[in-house]
């Protein structure tokens, strides 16, 4: 992952009802003694979720779903921000659901829709992806997912638009992944503002590296926008504090080794386990574990080295992009 690693290694550096929002949040136990693990989360690494069921064992699902409930739904949290967002998942115990989906793939109404969907099904916070022709710290599936956005004409005024659409509707926060140069490009105190009038909660830039983010920190802090930094296994000790203490939202913990990107992987890099606790000496912000998670097992796992929260992309990337129609990718994802 040649991008978030940069960010280490540098030298210094129809709109859904509230009764829906909350049919889906019902939690599984772990094996072993611990957090427990939102039984979305888990789903979020398999198909066939309760939108494509019958309609019968839908409403089945719903009830259990509903009986299940440890405490009552929270009030909506349209405007909430990440880090609000995250400590609601801790305080409840749970392991925080965040996936991640490329804007415009296939089209923008559809991720429109996505956006929808997965905030109905129990999302803690949404990553969207703002497509990019060289997403370099990206494997094969998101990569391929920028590229159909970029060939259907996708732009980022046109993202924001769709965002600032949708979000108001949304009980979840929403924080962009883009890489540095589309921010550049605009300008970073347009590209935050834009963000923020389209209704981001948080950004990450896996390209830019710590030393290199106090401008775009300052103009995110101005517009309401919190900065989420990356942490990597290849990160040295002193940095890694840095970043812990200047991240905002959530620390990002890349699981993969200094030359992985975005993708499935068959296991977990075991070494997330001690980054974890070294994490957690130096901050109580919640800690999120993201790249090559991709199925139930994972998430169990580093739910049980003491994750506060998931990120699932490829494995939904490829649910909702390469289906045969948006239709089907909306009942895959």
């Amino acid at each position: 992952m040649a991008l978030a690693l940069k960010a280490s290694l540098s030298p210094s550096s129809s709109p859904p009802s509230s009764l829906q929002r909350s049919r889906a949040r019902a939690a599984v136990a772990v094996a072993t003694p611990g957090r427990p693990v939102g039984a979305r989360a888990l789903a979020a690494a398999s198909v066939d979720p309760a939108v494509v069921m019958p309609t019968a064992r839908r409403l089945a699902v719903r009830a259990r779903a509903a009986a299940t409930l440890l405490a009552p739904a929270p009030a909506d949290k349209s405007g909430v921000s990440a880090a609000k967002a995250m400590s609601q998942a801790r305080h409840k115990g749970k392991t925080a659901f965040i996936p991640y989906i490329t804007a415009g793939d296939p089209d923008l109404a559809t991720t429109a829709e996505a956006l929808r969907l997965l905030d109905t099904i129990g999302a803690d916070v949404i990553e969207v992806g703002l497509p990019f022709s060289d997403p370099y710290a990206d494997g094969p599936v998101i990569q391929a997912s920028a590229a159909r956005a970029l060939s259907a004409g996708v732009t980022t005024d046109a993202v924001m638009a769709m965002l600032k659409e949708v979000t108001p509707e949304l009980s979840c926060p929403v924080v962009i992944f883009s890489y540095f140069n589309p921010i550049a490009r605009r300008g970073t105190g347009r590209f935050t503002a834009a963000a923020r009038e389209a209704g981001v909660r948080g950004l990450i830039v896996p390209d830019l590296p710590y030393i290199e983010t106090s401008v775009l920190r300052n103009e995110a802090i101005q517009n309401d926008i919190e900065l989420v930094l990356l942490t990597t296994p290849s990160t040295k000790a002193g940095m890694m504090n840095e970043i812990t203490i200047a991240s905002e939202g959530f620390v990002y913990l890349v699981s993969a080794n200094i030359n992985g990107v975005t993708g499935a992987r068959p296991d977990v890099n075991p070494r997330v386990k001690d980054l974890l606790k070294e994490i957690k000496q130096v901050t109580n912000k919640a800690v999120v574990v993201g790249f090559g998670i991709s199925t139930p097992d994972h998430i169990r796992l580093v739910a049980q080295w003491g994750a506060d929260g998931v990120i699932i992309g490829s494995a939904m990337v490829k649910q909702l992009g390469e289906a045969d129609s948006p239709r089907e990718g909306l009942k895959r994802l």
